[in-house]
């Protein structure tokens, strides 16, 4: 076992382990993989993620649930807000430790390898999997409305995440130019759509009208803010690829910043465009808005061009969530606290194939497991933002424990923006027990196994060492 992998906090300034003396003799061990993603590839990537179905169906919900449009403008601001003040303590920590992993690599160096060890135990069995399979269930919905075709959807996600894998294991460089081009679409739709409300403002009906609200506003809190949020995430999965960004410490933090603000200014106008041309009544009566507004500013083929829409951005989301995620499996392995495989390069392509295919096996052992897109998207709820607060915290820790790390950024606000995160992840993992107890549970029992999982596997390294 690395010698690093003992200490609780700062293993940054001395990493040599067992895999750099491995890397000596075979290039498939060297520490990390290939800087080859640009600047513009990363924010690709990380707005790829983020925008996926989410911003076509929530604002659906949020409607259900307030009555006055300003107040749901207000809604989509504070959770870009939130996301802002996350990807503000994620720059600071990307840019500590650029290097494959992302939340792994800051739980890692903040807060142990205990803890991360969880994290990658629960990211690698449940996390990413619900995540990467939940997006592409939408996806496959929505390929055969689009189609007019009747496919078992779970072959449809099965299929779709084989080809993305098998993208994906060809050079980093060819995921990096599949993101840019699917992202290129989605945020030339969005952009299309609010300059076209813009144009034909006067088609709409809406016009910011309130509307008689169905529940009080403290009840509304919690299924408007898990939505929002839901549609917002995907922003800290950009630290994963922090190993392959050229000049990280610079790229990192303007990818985090900038890509956060500008899907919030994206949201913020397409959600204006909806509240604009629909009454409230209206939206509350559909399952998605989307279509309605389309109709208003395309005529009848509207339906087919958001259903082509939402089939572009979940494929992009997915894209990019099957190429980040294998790389926080790559990291751990390579601090040897997974299996070594799953810490190989492939030494033609230079990407985590092993990780990369054993994540796709995962995933769709989800689909076939769990019970639809709710199921699938409550998993990965609770998990992550579990960590997501653990990681804040271990920024704090760092900050008063290893003072003298160099930070090519230093968080904004600080100590109050990672405190007021860290605040709002422990509501967002209420939010999901009080919503969905039985399956909070569940998904807490996977959690904790973690912890003896990590004994058990320090005893066996224990041994393999003392063998050798």
């Amino acid at each position: 076992m690395p010698e690093h992998q003992d200490r609780a906090v700062g293993a940054s300034s001395d990493r040599t382990s067992d895999a750099d003396l491995r890397a000596v003799a075979d290039p498939a061990e060297s520490r990390d993989l290939p800087r080859r993603i640009h600047t513009l590839g990363a924010a690709a990537i990380m707005i790829g993620i983020i925008v996926g179905s989410g911003i076509f169906q929530t604002p659906t919900e949020v409607a259900k649930h307030l009555g006055n449009p300003w107040l749901i403008l207000l809604a989509w601001t504070l959770g870009g807000v939130v996301s802002f003040f996350g990807a503000l303590t994620y720059a600071e920590l990307a840019g500590m430790f650029p290097r494959s992993g992302g939340i792994y690599v800051f739980l890692y160096e903040g807060l142990g390898p205990a803890v991360a060890f969880v994290f990658g135990w629960t990211y690698l069995l449940v996390a990413k999997p619900a995540a990467a399979a939940g997006i592409a269930t939408v996806f496959a919905s929505h390929v055969n409305r689009l189609l007019g075709t009747e496919f078992d959807e779970r072959l449809i996600v099965c299929v779709v995440l084989t080809l993305l894998t098998l993208i994906n294991t060809f050079r980093v460089t060819l995921g990096e130019g599949v993101a840019m081009l699917l992202t290129a679409g989605k945020i030339g739709a969005l952009v299309g759509i609010i300059v076209l409300g813009g144009l034909m403002r006067d088609r709409a009906e809406g016009r910011f009208e309130p509307a008689p609200a169905p529940t009080s506003l403290l009840l509304a809190l919690a299924p408007v803010f898990a939505g929002v949020m839901w549609t917002y995430d995907g922003w800290s999965d950009v630290g994963s690829i922090a190993g392959e960004v050229k000049n990280p410490q610079r790229a990192l933090p303007r990818v985090f910043l900038l890509g956060t603000a500008g899907v919030t200014l994206l949201y913020l106008g397409v959600n204006a465009v909806y509240l604009w041309m629909i009454p409230l009544e209206q939206m509350r009566a559909v399952p998605t808005v989307a279509p309605l507004v389309m109709e208003r500013l395309l005529g009848p083929t509207a339906e087919r061009v958001v259903t082509a829409l939402v089939v572009v951005s979940t494929l992009g989301a997915s894209h990019g969530s099957i190429l980040t995620g294998a790389r926080v499996t790559f990291g751990q392995a390579r601090d040897g606290l997974l299996f070594r495989p799953l810490g190989r390069i492939h030494p033609r392509f230079q990407t985590p194939a092993v990780s990369l295919w054993v994540q796709l096996v995962l995933s769709c052992v989800a689909v076939m497991w769990f019970r639809g897109f709710g199921e699938l998207t409550s998993g990965f709820v609770f998990t992550m933002w579990v960590f997501y607060a653990l990681a804040a915290v271990g920024l704090i820790v760092l900050r008063k424990r290893r003072p003298d790390l160099p930070r090519p950024f230093r968080c904004w606000g600080y100590p109050l923006v990672p405190i007021t995160f860290v605040v709002v992840a422990i509501g967002m993992i209420a939010l999901e027990i009080s919503g969905n107890p039985r399956r909070s549970l569940t998904w807490l029992v996977v959690l904790l196994a973690g912890a003896p999982m990590y004994l058990i596997w320090k005893r066996l390294q224990r041994r393999d060492v003392g063998r050798a």
